[in-house]
């Protein structure tokens, strides 16, 4: 097996605690537009896809543009205020790009939070690169945006891992010829659905598992 070099982190659920944000803007604009709203779990499953291919698959009647921009406004207002890392992540990011690995954030979010989000966190200087929505015309779990950040990078398929928290990063994974690591936090993909297709290649239940797991596959 070919030693890895380059690690793709997820941003929403994965690196960063966005969850409750999401929800409480989802929340804000369902009593705007005055719809039904979802449950917890529809919501959920929705985590990882471009907003507004969420809108329209949700809002087919609905005028779009509108509901995104309420959703993002109050989303904006709230985001740098409420963004957390979960717990372990800064210091993995940290450890890893002092073992030399390549570091990049491959993300359906938009480049303005993602950027607020690793800045509020010192985070950005240790990403070589960023791969956002608006940077991309396709999404998880379609390749392109990984073969876009690996290209940048210089890296190859076979020496690349992506750690994610829904079924789009470890679609997007088997796609791109990538292993996929799961973040047993997650709550995009609970226990009972990781099957088939949904089963990761590894899963990590602490951020620093991952450090072990490197090692462990580097050894061979």
């Amino acid at each position: 097996m070919q030693k890895i070099t380059t690690i793709l982190f997820d941003f929403d659920g994965t690196l960063m605690d966005t969850n409750t944000i999401i929800i409480e803007s989802w929340k804000h604009t369902f009593k705007v537009m005055n719809v039904e709203g979802l449950s917890f779990k529809e919501i959920t499953k929705t985590l990882g896809e471009p907003l507004t291919f969420t809108m329209g698959k949700l809002f087919p009647e609905a005028d779009i543009p509108k509901a995104v921009d309420i959703y993002r406004d109050f989303h904006r207002d709230t985001f740098v205020r409420d963004v957390e890392l979960f717990d372990g992540m800064r210091e993995l990011v940290v450890s890893l790009k002092e073992k030399g690995y390549k570091l990049g954030v491959v993300t359906s979010r938009k480049s303005w939070s993602t950027t607020k989000g690793l800045e509020k966190f010192g985070l950005d200087k240790y990403f070589d690169v960023v791969i956002t929505a608006d940077a991309t015309e396709k999404h998880k779990p379609d390749p392109e945006p990984v073969y876009i950040a690996l290209e940048k990078l210089g890296s190859k398929p076979d020496e690349s891992i992506i750690i994610g928290d829904t079924s789009f990063d470890i679609l997007c994974a088997k796609n791109a010829g990538l292993k996929s690591v799961l973040v047993d936090w997650s709550i995009a993909l609970p226990k009972e659905e990781r099957t088939g297709e949904n089963i990761p290649d590894y899963t990590i239940y602490e951020a620093n598992e991952l450090l072990n797991l490197l090692d462990l596959l580097n050894s061979h």
